[in-house]
């Protein structure tokens, strides 16, 4: 197949890409990131008769069946990659897969030609796919970025090819109260990332919405291009899920999606959604009931050649009403962040106004709330009096999602003890969990001993990683509120697990049986009807008595369980890859940081890596690799296309992306940075933001006024909202001020405003408006008409002691510039007018208002003279 300059089909690039600067979800310290509603490099979308975009590609269909047996379930995830283009692809898509899924398996269909995929340390699968993505070979490759976000690349897809990859999991499922739970998360949220942009190549593997930064190495990774507004991602995704209880199912439903229920007998059931072509934009949830509403002791063995495997399913006992009145110390914490806009914020305040009204007199409490800054209602934990209380309650109708996720601030915050404290802390977290810190933010809560986390996920589709393991290392319990559930149902569970755990302090006693490398090493404290599980190995054939022990309402808990090793059970054979999953945890659990940054203790990284090779087992140092070795294809390098995802149901779009049209200043060349919004004509919180980024002694020249309390009024989204804390102008860090006592209420919105107010952030929550000068506006525009490398070269014909940065070689040749030109309309007078300056047309869409070809550089500038004129962006030749 010969090599194309331009695709045959008209390829119209997503509008979500970033650069530097990107997206109003991430910032690092001082950095305020837009979305900009321009075409910029990334995805592929066709077009339809009238111009429009149509569905985005190549992922065509996700379909995902689940067997359950008991605890047990086992998945298998199938991918469905076409390639409608005219020539071949490279096919890059971010996934989500349940955070404690053991994954163990990946084959590649091609044709009528299966290849199962090798398991190998990391570098060596990438360095496999590359040399056959190079080589002309069909390959696929699965990377694991978290426990629960992956991402799957395939290599040389041929025009009007299908390509399909099978990924299979093992998990156990959850169960409190009678009721067992499945989940299949469906979309990766939009992730704030912390720290100050790295400034990745435009050639960097990762083509997410964020940069890397220095807090969040692997940034790019794990933040895919949302799909623009009003479009479909062109993918969809269909579930099966085979259920065998063992025992009579009382009840099944799905809250989260429609579906079809059929049951063959009353133990047995097959459960499909609905509408087979379902948005793939919010986790599906299974809840089942079991007759009598409780299990029975269970377990089960498994031998093999790496020896013996078992996990121990050990029921929890029945709850003794023996209500703990001791004063508690209580401190609430609410994510008022971008993504929390909406229905989302909406939603955990109603449960957090329910929890506050379960405090008891004696108890005393905070609330936190953060977003780009926390604030802090009191300064140290009050008295739950009726008047405190309602201080809080009118505090929380005060509140509105906008601005960043700076989780950490508000971890340290709500969990170093006060001076007065004596007990345990128990700090109730509310928040969507999207931020790319994850794992460093866990590492924090396990520095907390005195603290115990009851975490609350809101929303559709949330980060369960995070919030899972906050509970865990932070001793606590997690709740997950959905959008459509009953908050007061959360709160009164919640009421109920501080006041009334069900058994805490336990241990197992195995009494001489021969066991060993037996997970969790700390088995946690039980606050509701859940089974304690453990899974270990053991060696013999030995039986005995073990003894549970522990402390319910205060007092002593003993039961002896007998138990039997002399049988392997052969139909658990996925017992070892349960057990080598939860040694992986333990083990990464042992340097969260290292494991955030890329520095993890090389001991820990190497345990690691030989469990995944031993057991055929993804984690995040090992990969699976598939290489179709019969069939080579022609035509050079693919072309990459990063498959979008949806927004997740329930998140603001606009509060987590914004509508703006980006503009960049000065060049970033410092870590002291100050921010500037320009806002559009009719409101303060207008869809219409640019942000201008200034740096070092221009920064320095904007003149703090007095506070505002931090209130944004700048819009809303997940990176620093103008009014929001950024960096001081003279050299030093200060990303966020701790604010104390209630900050003012959001004013109403006025109907109409200045044009080019200038709302200016010195990082230290000051609002002030000042009008652009001259210079200011004609910089301003001409940031909004070209893509931040395009007019980089304007720059440097301009100031000849600039030097080409590495940007230019993507899409200048022989001193001509491959560009797209965006127009607001296309004439006959508009195409000759640029044809005049030198335009070489390439591509000439007659349904959209797009040209794609070549200008000599030196003529780029004279582009902004042209009204018709609307954004000039790169066409990056990646081939």
């Amino acid at each position: 197949m010969r090599r194309m300059f331009f695709l045959r089909f008209l390829l119209v690039v997503a509008v979500a890409t970033v650069s530097i600067v990107g997206l109003n979800a991430l910032r690092g310290p001082g950095l305020i990131v837009e979305a900009q509603n321009v075409a910029t490099q990334g995805s592929l979308q066709v077009v339809d008769a009238a111009g429009k975009p149509k569905a985005v590609c190549p992922l065509k269909h996700t379909s995902a069946r689940a067997e359950i047996s008991g605890f047990l379930s086992r998945v298998v995830v199938t991918q469905e990659f076409e390639n409608p283009f005219a020539e071949k692809i490279e096919a890059v898509y971010a996934f989500p897969l349940p955070q404690n899924a053991a994954v163990d398996d990946m084959t590649m269909i091609v044709g009528d030609r299966t290849v199962r995929g090798k398991i190998l340390r990391r570098e060596e699968a990438e360095a496999v796919y590359e040399a056959a993505k190079t080589n002309g070979q069909t390959a696929s490759l699965l990377n694991q970025e978290r426990p629960n976000i992956f991402t799957q690349s395939v290599a040389n897809i041929l025009p009007g090819e299908q390509i399909k990859i099978t990924i299979s999991y093992v998990e156990t499922l959850k169960y409190e109260d009678g009721s067992y739970e499945f989940v299949f998360p469906m979309v990766v949220g939009p992730r704030y990332v912390p720290g100050s942009p790295t400034f990745a190549p435009v050639s960097a593997k990762g083509n997410g919405f964020a940069p890397n930064t220095d807090s969040v190495p692997d940034a790019s990774r794990i933040t895919p291009q949302p799909v623009p507004e009003g479009m479909r991602v062109g993918h969809d995704i269909s579930l099966d899920v085979t259920l065998d209880a063992g025992v009579p199912i009382d009840a099944l439903s799905s809250k989260t999606h429609e579906v079809n229920v059929e049951r063959p007998d009353d133990h047995r059931a097959h459960v499909s959604l609905k509408d087979e072509a379902t948005i793939p934009n919010k986790d599906f949830i299974l809840r089942y009931d079991v007759a009598g509403k409780k299990i029975e002791d269970a377990l089960l063995t498994h031998s093999s050649d790496k020896g013996g495997f078992f996990t121990l399913i050990l029921q929890p006992p029945l709850r003794v009403t023996a209500e703990d009145v001791t004063p508690k110390e209580l401190v609430f914490v609410l994510d008022t962040s971008g993504s929390m806009s909406g229905f989302p914020i909406e939603k955990a305040k109603e449960t957090m106004k329910l929890a506050l009204d379960n405090l008891y007199p004696s108890d005393t409490f905070n609330l936190i709330t953060f977003s780009g800054d926390e604030h802090i209602l009191f300064p140290e934990p009050v008295p739950a009096t009726k008047e405190n209380l309602g201080k809080a309650q009118a505090f929380l109708e005060t509140r509105q999602g906008g601005g960043g996720t700076e989780m950490m601030k508000a971890i340290k915050a709500s969990m170093d003890p006060s001076d007065k404290q004596d007990h345990v802390r128990i700090v109730c977290f509310m928040t969507d969990g999207y931020v790319g810190n994850d794992m460093e933010i866990i590492g924090e809560v396990q520095k907390h001993p005195n603290a115990r986390v009851f975490a609350f996920g809101i929303g559709s589709s949330v980060n369960r990683f995070l919030l899972d393991n906050m509970a865990k290392y932070g001793r606590g319990e997690v709740e997950y509120v959905a959008l459509n559930d009953d908050g007061s149902a959360a709160a009164k569970r919640f009421h109920e697990r501080v006041r009334n755990p069900l058994l805490t302090d336990i241990s197992i006693d195995w009494n001489g049986l021969a066991v060993a490398d037996v997970y969790p090493r700390t088995i946690p404290d039980l606050f509701g009807a859940k089974p304690v599980v453990l899974t270990g190995r053991y060696t013999g054939n030995g039986k005995g008595t073990i003894r549970l022990k522990g402390k319910m309402a205060g007092a002593d808990f003993l039961r002896e369980i007998p138990v039997d090793f002399s049988s392997s059970q052969s139909q658990h054979g996925v017992l070892s890859t349960l057990w080598a999953r939860t040694r992986v945890d333990d083990l990464m659990s042992q340097d969260f940081k290292g494991a955030q940054q890329g520095a993890m203790k090389d001991e820990v990284k190497q345990a690691v890596i030989q469990l995944g090779l031993d057991y055929r087992l993804m984690t995040q140092f090992t990969s699976f690799v598939a290489v179709e070795e019969m069939i080579v294809t022609d035509g050079g390098q693919p072309r990459r296309i990063d498959v979008p995802v949806e927004v997740p149901e329930g998140v603001n779009r606009e509060a987590v992306f914004g509508q703006g049209r980006q503009i960049e200043n000065l060049p970033i060349n410092s870590r002291n940075l100050s921010s500037f919004s320009l806002m559009a004509p009719g409101s303060v919180a207008a869809a219409q933001t640019v942000t201008v980024t200034r740096s070092g002694s221009d920064a320095a020249k904007a003149k703090p006024a007095a506070r505002n309390g931090g209130a944004s009024v700048g819009g809303s989204g997940a990176g620093t909202g103008p009014g929001q804390a950024g960096n001081t102008g003279g050299g030093t860090q200060s990303s966020a001020n701790t604010i104390h006592g209630a900050p003012p209420a959001p004013k109403s919105t006025p109907s109409s405003g200045p044009t080019g107010l200038l709302t200016v952030s010195d990082g230290l929550s000051v609002d002030r408006a000042r009008t652009l000068s001259p210079e200011e506006q004609k910089r301003a525009d001409l940031q909004s008409k070209f893509h931040p490398s395009v007019l980089a070269v304007i720059d440097r014909l301009k100031d000849q002691t600039l030097k080409p940065n590495s940007d230019e070689a993507k899409f200048i040749h022989n001193g001509k510039a491959e560009i797209q030109i965006w127009l607001t309309e296309k004439s006959d007078e508009t195409l000759a007018k640029l044809k005049q300056l030198g335009f070489e047309v390439v591509l000439d869409p007659k349904t959209a208002r797009l040209v794609i070809g070549r200008l000599p550089i030196e003529k780029l500038a004279a582009l902004a003279e042209l009204k018709s004129v609307r954004y000039v962006a790169p066409q990056l030749d990646r081939n």
